[in-house]
């Protein structure tokens, strides 16, 4: 679906960064909902990672920073999420990992406000690109450039553990902001925890339902029907509340008992 309806403007911001990066090009790797089976132009957006063999200039970053821009106003509604990460960083894997650009529509503003203090500033190190790394070497696709296996070795299970713990390690205290998120988040850490699964959101959400107790299990009905539906539902505080104190109690006693 993903690839039919934002063909253009795939194919489009594959052929601009040839354009602008040329030769220091490595790839473009496709990651996320969209090769997970679980994309709705509603809810998702669409992850890129782009690879170079070399840093960017600042005049670089501005170019490819407008092309972005303009890219994103043809995106889907959680616009594109991207990062530009130097080859060096990915084999041998560097954890926390330093990336050279990021941008995903949270920062659009920021960037129209002051480019080039975005761009003089936007360059770090992000401990999600471990669990980037992971599904694009599970499940990723290529749009142009070197094969995945070349450029991306298997990240060890720690790291990838440790990506995707910090974003629910707090839940508790925040489920109630964004209760889908949360509530399929958590169910898919607690799955890589005990079973070593590497899932989408949906995809935890469905192994919740089968290794959630039941008193939980319409929280996560509800959350998977909000998310894949667009549907919309209000739970109860307090059970949101002991959801996320269980689960989060489920995964630590699992990542002690498996590493």
């Amino acid at each position: 679906m993903l690839m039919e309806r934002y063909h253009d403007l795939i194919e489009s911001f594959v052929q601009q960064n040839k354009l602008i990066l040329g030769d220091n090009l490595v790839g473009i790797y496709l990651h996320g909902s969209a090769v997970m089976g679980c994309f709705n132009p509603e809810k998702s957006d669409i992850d890129l990672i782009i690879v170079v063999e070399n840093s960017l200039s600042d005049e670089a970053k501005r170019k490819y920073m407008d092309m972005v821009v303009e890219h994103n106003r043809k995106a889907p509604a959680k616009g594109l999420e991207l990062s530009i990460v130097k080859e060096s960083v990915c084999d041998p894997f560097i954890y926390p990992t330093p990336y050279e650009l990021h941008f995903s529509n949270a920062y659009l503003e920021q960037y129209r406000q002051d480019p080039d203090e975005y761009i003089k500033k936007m360059k770090g190190e992000d401990t999600d690109l471990a669990a980037h790394f992971t599904v694009i070497r599970h499940r990723g696709k290529v749009l142009c450039g070197e094969e995945i296996d070349k450029v991306f070795p298997y990240v060890d299970k720690k790291y990838y553990l440790n990506s995707i713990w910090l974003d629910v390690k707090d839940a508790a205290s925040r489920i109630a902001e964004n209760p889908a998120y949360y509530i399929l988040n958590l169910s898919r850490v607690l799955a890589f925890a005990k079973e070593g699964l590497i899932l989408s959101k949906a995809e935890g959400g469905e192994w919740g339902l089968q290794n959630i107790p039941g008193k939980f299990r319409y929280l996560v009905s509800s959350a998977l029907e909000e998310y894949q539906a667009n549907s919309e539902f209000s739970p109860d505080k307090m059970l949101m509340a002991e959801f996320a104190d269980h689960i989060t109690a489920r995964i630590i006693d699992a990542v002690c008992n498996n590493y």
